[in-house]
């Protein structure tokens, strides 16, 4: 069970829950790449041009995380990983500095449906930041595309293993 499932999209479209409940499927390790960056003060955006927080930031949150991963990776346990993943570098970065086999997922849901998720969390995130993340997730697809709107969680986990079976990057 040596892999990493990377499981990324916009503010609000089920992420955490999609990850920890694959993680508790798979005994997986589970890290929150956007809890690294948040914990670590990496979360603010620097950029001048309103690009969001810049890739060097996802990068440093992506290197504080890797001697954990590889350590399980290593062990043969699977690693989950979720966070909004907007610049396509962090994710090759994951690519060039692990050696595993790595499937990556892209949960999608029209912005309105990220505002209302959001904003019924204990502490939400705010429309504004939940329409710049949509944005920016938005610019690009990467691995297998699952459509979370009307989609119940455990239809969501059956999907990603449906695509696991075959579909690695």
């Amino acid at each position: 069970m040596n892999y990493l499932i990377i499981i990324r999209g916009p503010l609000g479209v089920g992420k955490t829950a999609v990850s920890k409940a694959l993680a508790k499927k798979l005994g997986a390790l589970y890290v929150s790449i956007d809890e690294v960056l948040s914990e670590n003060g990496l979360d603010r955006e620097t950029d001048d041009d309103g690009g969001g927080i810049p890739v060097g930031n996802f990068i440093k949150g992506n290197e504080l995380v890797l001697p954990e991963i590889k350590q399980a990776l290593k062990r043969g346990r699977a690693v989950i990983i979720d966070g909004c993943f907007y610049h396509k570098e962090q994710i090759q970065h994951f690519l060039d500095h692990l050696e595993a086999e790595i499937h990556v997922f892209t949960l999608k849901a029209p912005v309105e449906t990220c505002i209302r998720r959001d904003a019924g969390r204990k502490k939400p995130y705010g429309e504004d930041a939940a329409r710049a993340v949509h944005m920016f997730v938005s610019e690009f697809d990467y691995g297998t595309v699952i459509d979370t709107e009307g989609r119940s969680l455990e239809d969501m986990v059956s999907e990603v293993f449906r695509g696991l079976s075959g579909t690695s990057v």
